[in-house]
């Protein structure tokens, strides 16, 4: 066994493997490849501070990269963050929405962020979409429905909401919101049973800028008056959009079949 190890270690090929091995060796250390470099400290998620950072990880996979064109609406839109107050915001994204895909994202109610990190999170927002521009003069429509306003239309209420819809929706969905050329059926009880009447109410007035669905004014702009849905009319549209969530609301045959006339 010596005799061979001698043999093999004097042969020329080996000594040039073991010359180009230990080579690679000597460089590995000296530029100390798999060593972490002393000056990059390990960051827990807790001690992230960096909007950017906190942003990508926990709000564009809903929301879009850029606070829009994402499944959820978008956050990029100066309209929302007029109307939503700060606490309401803050709570929001602290405890999550009720009855939609919103998750809670303080530890206090099972997310993973410190208080501090959400105030990074409602500030940058606020910081990097929020402006003047986009939101026109006049007084703007409540964010929060008032309360009662949730509650079925009465049928005055909603023959007013159903023209309404008719007017400034239906074009897109359908006169009674079975679908249409433009957009997809809102009349879909697996839809609205995945959203809130509050978020019901913030696309009734905001709309949907990046794909295109106007706010309240300018769907305003498609009734006789001309004007901003009032609080009212958006109130008895959330309302009528809510009680299609019931089994008994679905579309007569005969309305489906005609689209709805």
């Amino acid at each position: 066994m010596k005799h061979r190890l001698l043999g093999q270690l004097s042969n020329p090929r080996n000594a040039s493997r073991q010359a180009c091995l230990s080579g690679a060796l000597a460089l590995l250390m000296l530029t100390g490849c798999g060593r972490r470099d002393a000056h990059v400290k390990y960051e827990r998620p807790s001690e992230v501070h960096d909007f950017a950072t906190l942003f990508a990880q926990n709000c564009s996979g809903c929301h879009g990269a850029e606070g829009e064109l994402g499944a959820a609406p978008p956050l990029a839109d100066p309209l929302f963050l007029a109307i939503i107050p700060e606490t309401e915001f803050t709570r929001v994204v602290s405890e999550g929405r009720t009855a939609t895909l919103m998750p809670a994202f303080a530890r206090e109610h099972g997310g993973e962020l410190t208080d501090e990190q959400i105030g990074i999170l409602v500030r940058g927002i606020r910081s990097k979409w929020g402006s003047s521009e986009g939101v026109g003069p006049g007084p703007l429509p409540d964010y929060l429905a008032q309360a009662g306003t949730g509650e079925a239309p009465s049928s005055e209420n909603r023959e007013a909401a159903l023209q309404v819809f008719a007017s400034v929706c239906g074009n897109c969905h359908g006169p009674r919101g079975q679908g249409g050329k433009e957009a997809g059926p809102i009349r879909d009880r697996a839809f609205l049973t995945l959203i809130s009447d509050q978020a019901l109410r913030r696309i009734v007035i905001t709309g949907r800028r990046d794909l295109g669905m106007p706010d309240y004014r300018r769907l305003g702009d498609l009734l006789p008056a001309g004007q901003p849905l009032s609080n009212q009319q958006i109130a008895d549209m959330v309302a009528l959009l809510g009680s299609w969530r019931q089994a008994h609301e679905e579309i007569p045959q005969a309305a489906a079949a005609t689209g709805g006339q």
